[in-house]
């Protein structure tokens, strides 16, 4: 596999309508590391994840402004399919389709021309092994995924993600709505895909950001609009921040 890509913006703004989400966004995300977003509720850490896939798009009256690049390539100028399948996303509540557990990382590698049994059944072979549940589903692939548990629903999900062979994952809150140890189970899972693909994680958990990422961006409401107030390393942002908002921020005083 190729080193993943880099994703960048460049003022980027978005309005629902006259409403804005977020405004002038300029943050550069480095490749094959993992980058978490953070900032209290609407301050568009969710809005501003949608855009990179151009899944804002199926959103009514959304206004995008900016540039957003993937390594060289404006994604404006990539086809919105082979778009989505290099920037995979993992939603906060597991999203299984009502089908069966073979047929969730089937389907999508159908809809993306992969049509041949052997290489279906190598590919899901794989994604379930990368996300742990093979050993734990390989008997019963033909039942439905829906009899899953939260934590197998969202490690499936996670696997379909894979399957597309991304190179970036978008993930938005992605354990906040599991169990302790499942939460603990995904959170090693996005650890160890670091490296191999470029990892942006909206998380509300400061501790889980502090454990999981090499670099934290801070989003705030100023003036009616999301802004990136800091980004940094982890270690810059919760130790030796720069803006008071930050400082307040990661130590509870303003939330």
């Amino acid at each position: 596999m190729s080193y993943p890509p880099s994703l960048y913006t460049e003022q980027l703004s978005l309005h629902y309508g006259s409403k804005p989400a977020f405004r002038d966004i300029t943050l550069a995300i480095q490749p094959g590391e993992i980058t978490a977003l953070i900032g209290p509720s609407g301050c568009g850490k969710t809005s501003f994840l949608s855009c990179l896939n151009r899944l804002v798009e199926l959103t009514p009256k959304a206004q995008l402004s900016g540039r957003i690049l993937l390594g060289e390539q404006d994604v404006q100028a990539i086809d919105v399919i082979p778009l989505r399948r290099r920037v995979g996303m993992l939603f906060q509540k597991p999203n299984p389709f009502p089908l069966s557990i073979m047929r969730n990382i089937e389907f999508p590698l159908r809809e993306h021309g992969i049509r041949q049994r052997d290489e279906i059944d190598r590919i899901v072979e794989t994604s379930l092994k990368d996300v742990g549940l093979w050993e734990e589903v390989k008997d019963r692939l033909k039942t439905p995924a829906l009899s899953l548990s939260g934590g197998q629903q969202q490690r499936l999900c996670l696997a379909r993600a894979l399957a597309l062979n991304p190179q970036v994952l978008l993930m938005d809150e992605p354990c906040s709505a599991l169990d302790p140890l499942s939460s603990e189970v995904v959170e090693q899972l996005i650890v160890n895909l670091r490296g191999k693909y470029t990892l942006l994680v909206v998380t509300h958990n400061l501790a889980q950001a502090k454990r999981i990422a090499d670099r934290v961006a801070l989003f705030w409401v100023q003036d009616g609009a999301g802004q990136l107030i800091e980004a940094g390393l982890v270690s810059q942002l919760f130790d030796a921040p720069q803006h008071p908002l930050t400082a307040a921020y990661v130590t509870g005083a303003r939330g």
